[in-house]
């Protein structure tokens, strides 16, 4: 791996450690989510119920004490009334919407629970090792010397291999070994794939990392599908396979 390459990864798995931490903050938040407008929208609700309470007490004590001589405009109650409604109705409409949102996206994780135990292809910057053993996926026009990277959370490279690609789809599977032969634990891992030798210039090559469907969380971001420690939104999902 060429020194800018090496730069380039450890960037990447800092940022890839980033993204999952705010994954996991948004998906330990999603639940609450909807929870917690349905109550602002039923407090708004509350809040604007005796607020109107407040306004029929004053118009009536009012009514029932006005000047028989100089009597108050029943046109600028009527219409305050009709304002009041409106503003009423519009919170009620909030609140409907925002229930069935969540309605909506509670379906969606029953519906795409059923990938769970899948085989998934991603795009990610990051490999899941799970069971030991992670795979990624690649194309190379020709047959030519290839550079993989693997990194840890803090972006040090703890795996590089050097291989020759064959000309079309290849697939490289790791083992979840260091470069000393060490086991690592399961986990999500930068990665990067670069043509070329470490002496020459090289350049980077699309991946898809592949891996077993664990699970889908709604966060904040939306639906994230879940392979071990590694987390995607859907739009990321290349493919999922039958079993």
């Amino acid at each position: 791996m060429t020194a800018i390459g090496a730069t380039k990864l450890s960037q990447a798995a800092e940022q890839a450690a980033a993204m999952n931490a705010a994954t996991a903050a948004a998906s330990a938040s999603g639940t609450s989510t909807a929870a917690a407008a349905s109550a602002t929208g039923t407090n708004a609700l509350q809040s604007l119920g005796s607020n109107f309470n407040q306004f029929l007490t004053l118009l009536t004590t009012q009514l029932k004490n006005q000047d028989p001589t100089a009597p108050v405009d029943s046109n600028q109650f009527t219409q305050e009334l009709v304002e009041f409604t409106g503003v009423q109705q519009s919170v009620q409409t909030n609140t409907n919407l925002s229930q069935l949102i969540s309605l909506q996206q509670g379906s969606q994780v029953l519906q795409s629970a059923q990938v769970v135990g899948h085989r998934a292809t991603v795009t990610s910057g990051q490999i899941a090792l799970q069971g030991g053993s992670g795979e990624l996926t690649f194309n190379t026009v020709a047959a030519e010397p290839v550079q993989i990277a693997i990194a840890n959370s803090a972006g040090q490279t703890v795996r590089d291999v050097s291989l020759t690609s064959q000309a079309g789809a290849n697939t490289w599977t790791w083992d979840g070994r260091d470069n000393a032969g060490n086991q690592l634990p399961d986990g999500a891992y930068g990665v990067a794939v670069e043509t070329g030798t470490s002496n020459a210039a090289s350049n980077a090559v699309p991946f898809s990392v592949v891996g077993t469907a664990t699970g889908l969380t709604n966060g904040t971001g939306g639906l994230q599908l879940q392979m071990g420690a590694l987390s995607v939104g859907l739009a990321n999902v290349e493919g999922i396979a039958a079993k």
